[in-house]
Order: structure tokens, then C-alpha cells, then sequence
């Protein structure tokens, strides 16, 4: 695939409830690490300061809008050749559910991640600050964040143990967002969560990718890596001797005219990626986030090199190169949306359980309702949903949070199988009804409003969309072919027969009575069995 093709949005995407209408900064933390006062022009500019090339440069923007990235087309997308990455990637479309965490220095303030720090997009990434309207002060104060942050109620061992009970498979957790600080032990910069001028520096959870990782891992989860590619930190992509007027989102010099300090940059960049990917155990994904930052924006950081040479330690290692597309980006990565339509391509829409992807007092979260009728939506059509839960700053997840995390889980344990493991299959849904297959059998599943009572016999809209489907490359559903159907959410947790009988050109579903008896589900789960057992 031409990565120029590679990051265009696609048409007509699904709103999410919660998240339409407000800016929602792409996953991201907001600085933290110790402030250097003698950097500071880095993050204030200066007024009589001429504005580096860069800042006309095309920093890839029309990729990212607010802060939310848009996600390449599925026609472009590159299936990778080797056996081992294709068979993870079919392992990948199975887990279905991630647990996505944006936790840094800037939860202390309930504002967005690091962008805060870019005056270019100052009109929605500071609308959270109310103490003061000087940019200068706004940067300086957000970037020395690290000097309070000490979650002393940091419990990574509940937090696994929560995603476990709660049916999610993987984590994908922000080493490092575009501030800069860096949530491991790294010896690149003392800008880390383990720096001398971090408070929690010494407490024994104080490298925070390694607990997580580690307690992730031992409840049996994926581990999915976060890593910002850009840094506005670093004065190899931020240069104190080269500020701008307004400090924006792309390197503060045009790397093509300073390539030495673009390689001091890209060699950084290799060097955090190789402490992640040697010294942290298996990482099954690199998650890549700036997606301004590659070649067709002047910003090559050789992003290949370093995904090769993990490669030969870990074969297995996905790579999510955000918007760019090519054999580097082996998910899709809609943000805060999904496709109108199903994508026969591995994908993964990461989206909020609240309004933003960092810590807010006061939060609004997506009830248990609507998770699981946003997975069931995103699953039928072919994805994953990483769904973001932002920690607090003092190490604990907001009671709320948990309480809808339970709630998913409760309702997977009785329907999961009609989740995990499953692919699309046409007609893949109606807004009502959504259907995935998996191992010869159809499941069919019915979503039901808030105060939407069961009706004893529910039609199956089979006819509506099958030959759209088909004509999509997806296998579809005959109506005739199935002998029985079954509930999966049975009052012991089996499954139990229900009638299944031809209406007109579908079938119609009489629903056991058991399952009237509860007054509003959130969503109804049936297996149909196929009078002949077929493959996937």
C-alpha cells in the first residue's frame, strides 16, 4: 500500500454515544517528568522568535483533528507475508475486548494528555484550565506535573485481576504520550515516572509498565503497548535553540534541514523502543500514536528498523502504525468512532468509557447498556473495541468505572460466546439485531432499549442486507439452513432451546420464558445451529 493513500477517514461513521460533539484528544498523557528551567523556551516560545519551517509543514493534520486520529481505508491495508504475524492477527481478531489506560502526571489536573502544551491547538486543548489564559505559565505548569505525582494507591495486581473477571484480553497501556514522560524505567531521559524529581520515584510499583505488564500477564492478558512518536520533551524534536512563536504538534526545525538533529531524534526514538521491547517481557503489540509523525510529513523515524530488530526477539510483535499504513500498520485504529460498514481487515476502535481518555472529575460514563451495545456493533462488524478507563491520580480506578467494568463482564460471561473468536457474517445487523459467526454456528443477537420490555416472538431480519454482504466478500446467512436455536443466557448460565420456525422470507424466534421474565435485557444472545456443521 502507498502511504499516501494510506490515512484517509471512512465514509459515514457511527457516532458514539458520549463522545460526538466534544473534542476528544487521540489517546494521550500530558507531560510530567522533571522541568528544566533552563528549557523553558522549549515550552514557551518566544514572541520576536521566527516560526521554524516546520510549522508550515504538512504535519500529516488532515490525519489528526482535535486531537482525534482518522484511520486508513480499508482497501489500502497491507496483509503482512510472513505465516507467524498472520496467524497473530487472526489471534488479535479473537480477544475482541482491550482494556485501554491513559495514566500520567496530567490525571492530577482532570485535563487532556499533553496536548495542553501545543499552542496551535489551544482552543480545544485547554478548555479544561480555568486558573490562568498565559500560555506560557499553562506549559510551564503542566510539564512540572511530575513533581506531585505519587500515586501512592497504585494496585496493579486489582487492576489485572478486575480486566480478567470483566472479559477483557489484552491491555494496551501509554508508555509514553506526546508530553513526553515515560511510564518506565528508562534511562533515556529523567523525564519518567522513576526520575530523582518524581515523588513516587521510590515507591516499589514506581516502574509502572513493568508492574502492569507483569501483573497484566499473569491474569493471562495480551500485553499492547502505547508509544507516542512524537515527543515534546526532548530537545532533539522540541529544540530550546530553535523555539518558535507558538509551540505546535510537529519537531520545532524542518528535519530536512537539520538532518544531524533529526538523527539525534530518531536514534532516541529507536533507543526508548528497544528498552520497551527487550526488558519488559512479551509485548504482543506496538501501538503507535502521532500519526503526523513519518515520511510523507518529512518526519521519518525509520519506524521499520526498530519493528524489524524487536522482530528477532519477539517473531510475534504486531505493529499499529497509526494512519500510515503500509506493512507497519497491521490494525486500524478508529478513534472515538466505528465503520458504518464491516472491515474484513484486523481493526480496533478505541473508544472512551467517558468523555475522555484522561481522568476527569466528575466524569460521565457510558452505562453498562451502552458498552455492551457498542462491542456487540463493533464485533459484528469485524473489530476489536479497546475501551478506555482512565485511572485516578492516586493509583485507584473510579468506582464508577469498576462498576461498569463488572457489569460487561457479568454480561459476557453468559454471552461470550457469541463474542470472542467470532467473524463477521452478513447481514452483519441492523442497529437492532447484529449477527457474528464462528465454528458452524450463527449467533444472533438482539439489542434492547433502556425500558424495552421482551416480546415473546422476535422475527430475525436475515433477508435486510445479505446480498450487501455478500457482495462484500462476507459468507452470509441462509434463512433455511439452520435446525435448532438456543439462549445462551439461560437462568444456570446454560444455553436453552428456543422455537425457531420460517416467517416469510426469515425465521422468527419464539424466546423461552425464562427469558420474559426479565423485564429490560440489556441484549439477547441466540445460537443457531446449522442442520449440517461447516467451518468458520
Amino acid at each position: 500500500m502507498q502511504a499516501e493513500a494510506a490515512a484517509a477517514r471512512q465514509a459515514g461513521p457511527t457516532a458514539i454515544p458520549g463522545a460526538a460533539g466534544a473534542p476528544h484528544p487521540t489517546c494521550n498523557p500530558i507531560a510530567a517528568g522533571a522541568f528544566d528551567p533552563d528549557a523553558a523556551d522549549v515550552f514557551a516560545g518566544s514572541d520576536d522568535a521566527p516560526d521554524s519551517a516546520s510549522a508550515s509543514l504538512s504535519e500529516a493534520d488532515g490525519d489528526v483533528q482535535e486531537g482525534v486520529h482518522t484511520y486508513s481505508r480499508e482497501e489500502d491495508y497491507v496483509w503482512p507475508e510472513e505465516p507467524l504475524l498472520r496467524e497473530r492477527l487472526e489471534w488479535f481478531r479473537d480477544q475482541k475486548l482491550g482494556l485501554m489506560m491513559h495514566w500520567g502526571p496530567y490525571s492530577q489536573l482532570g485535563i487532556v494528555e499533553s496536548w495542553a502544551l501545543d499552542d496551535v491547538d489551544e482552543e480545544w486543548s485547554r478548555d479544561g484550565i480555568d486558573w490562568t489564559d498565559d500560555p506560557a505559565r499553562i506549559k510551564r505548569e503542566v510539564a512540572g506535573l511530575n513533581r506531585t505525582f505519587n500515586p501512592l494507591r497504585f494496585q496493579p495486581e486489582r487492576w489485572a485481576e478486575l480486566a480478567a473477571e470483566s472479559g477483557f484480553r489484552y491491555l494496551n497501556f501509554t508508555t509514553k504520550h506526546h508530553d513526553g514522560f515515560c511510564m518506565w524505567d528508562t534511562k533515556t531521559t529523567g523525564y519518567s515516572v522513576t526520575g530523582r524529581d518524581t515523588p513516587f520515584h521510590s515507591h516499589p510499583h514506581a516502574d509502572v509498565c513493568r508492574a502492569l505488564f507483569d501483573a497484566f500477564r499473569a491474569r493471562g492478558l495480551a500485553i499492547s503497548a502505547y508509544f507516542s512518536k512524537a515527543d515534546w520533551h526532548t530537545p532533539s524534536y522540541w529544540s530550546p535553540d530553535m523555539p518558535r512563536e507558538r509551540t505546535s504538534r510537529g519537531p520545532s526545525y524542518d528535519p530536512a534541514e537539520h538532518p544531524s538533529l533529526w538523527e539525534k531524534f530518531v536514534s532516541y526514538t529507536h533507543e526508548q523502543l528497544d528498552e520497551l521491547l527487550t526488558h519488559y517481557g512479551r509485548i504482543d503489540m506496538l501501538w503507535l500514536d502521532a500519526g503526523w509523525v513519518g515520511p510523507r510529513s518529512g518526519q521519518d523515524i525509520r519506524l521499520g528498523e526498530a519493528v524489524e530488530r524487536a522482530r528477532l526477539r519477539q517473531p510475534w510483535l504486531l505493529s499499529a502504525d497509526r494512519t500510515i499504513g503500509g506493512p507497519y500498520e497491521n490494525v486500524v485504529t478508529p478513534e472515538q468512532t466505528l465503520p458504518e460498514r464491516p472491515m474484513l481487515v484486523p481493526w480496533e476502535s478505541c473508544i472512551t468509557m467517558g468523555t475522555a481518555f484522561s481522568f476527569r472529575y466528575e466524569e460521565e460514563y457510558k452505562s453498562v447498556r451502552e458498552l455492551v451495545h457498542l462491542l456487540v456493533e463493533i464485533v459484528a462488524k469485524g473489530g476489536n473495541l479497546a475501551l478506555n478507563v482512565a485511572p485516578q491520580p492516586d493509583g485507584r480506578l473510579p468506582r464508577s468505572a469498576i462498576e461498569r467494568m463488572k457489569g460487561l463482564g457479568a454480561w459476557l460471561r453468559a454471552n461470550g460466546e457469541a463474542i470472542y473468536g467470532t467473524r463477521p457474517i452478513a447481514p452483519f445487523g441492523d442497529g437492532q439485531w447484529f449477527f457474528t459467526a464462528k465454528d458452524g454456528n450463527v449467533y444472533a443477537i438482539r439489542l434492547y432499549a433502556e425500558g424495552e420490555a421482551v416480546q415473546e416472538r422476535l422475527e430475525l431480519p436475515l433477508a435486510a442486507g445479505l446480498a450487501d454482504g455478500i457482495s462484500q466478500g462476507m459468507d452470509g446467512v441462509p434463512p433455511g439452513s439452520f435446525a435448532r436455536a438456543e439462549a445462551l443466557a439461560g437462568p444456570d448460565g446454560a444455553a436453552i432451546p428456543a422455537l425457531l420456525e420460517r416467517s416469510g422470507a426469515g425465521l422468527a424466534l419464539t424466546v423461552p420464558e425464562p427469558l420474559r421474565a426479565e423485564p429490560n435485557p440489556l441484549a439477547l444472545a441466540f445460537r443457531l445451529t446449522k442442520a449440517q456443521e461447516g467451518g468458520r
